[in-house]
């Protein structure tokens, strides 16, 4: 993995008050091959330049989880050639970074309709899951044929079943429990999603565990994100009051 940027970017960063998880659209490898005049697969390329950057950012900064929206189930309905060039740039990227990701401690989850991905993809996925599945210093998240709506979807239809069988009574159905049946189970919700490439909306992503999360837009382009614009946001997360529905006065901003 290699960066830009170094330790001097950190100035400035409380390391006692970083985000637990970071959520981040990774928005624009298209538009930033088309202004070069390339073609947009040079573009996806680029942009894992930028995922390296990041989750080694994330690893020496010590934010414990990352989720990165990686392909969406809308990206399903993309032409046939991008979409599996895109299959073949993410079993690439799972390969070379094994070695990186279990010298740095950092566990490989993913979330999403993984059945949906092809066998040879799947089979890479899973492989690398089970060699970093011991790591515990950061869990790196990939959202892969993943959709908001859709995760909500099959948490209702696995308590549904839940009550059906009796297992289950429907007063007993809480915001925790629901929680229990996302993909995202085990994971605290993110407290903080950047998207970048200037898009003010979350594209089905992580619907129900954003309810609380301080939201960052970037016009920068996926592929030009940097570790030290990254660095930047976290130092404007820090500065942000998070309440949670009390008022300024019932709390402290390092609760």
């Amino acid at each position: 993995m290699t960066s830009k940027g170094g330790p001097g970017d950190t100035k400035g960063l409380d390391p006692s008050f970083l985000p637990r998880h970071v959520a981040i659209i990774m928005d624009g490898n298209g538009r930033w091959a088309k202004r070069r005049f390339l073609n947009r697969i040079k573009g996806h390329e680029q942009g894992a330049e930028a995922v390296r950057a990041v989750v080694r950012a994330s690893r020496e900064l010590g934010v414990p989880y990352l989720t990165l929206y990686a392909f969406s189930t809308e990206n399903w309905q993309r032409p046939r050639h991008e979409v599996i060039a895109l299959m073949s740039l993410l079993k690439r990227f799972l390969l070379s970074e094994k070695e990186e990701l279990l010298t740095n401690g950092i566990r490989l989850q993913a979330i999403g309709q993984i059945d949906r991905l092809p066998e040879e993809v799947r089979e890479t996925l899973a492989s690398v899951m089970d060699a970093t599945a011991s790591n515990e210093d950061m869990c790196l998240n990939l959202a892969i044929s993943y959709g908001g709506r859709e995760e909500i979807v099959s948490a209702v239809r696995l308590l549904a079943r839940m009550v059906q069988e009796g297992a289950l009574l429907p007063d007993a159905i809480t915001a925790e429990r629901f929680s229990e049946c996302l993909y995202t189970a085990g994971m605290p919700d993110p407290d903080l999603l950047i998207r970048t490439s200037g898009e003010m909306r979350i594209s089905n992503f992580l619907l129900w565990q954003l309810a609380y999360c301080e939201l960052y837009v970037t016009p920068t382009l996926w592929p030009d994100f940097s570790r030290e614009e990254y660095t930047q946001i976290l130092r404007e997360y820090q500065s942000r009051e998070r309440r949670f529905g009390k008022t300024s006065e019932q709390i402290t901003r390092r609760q």
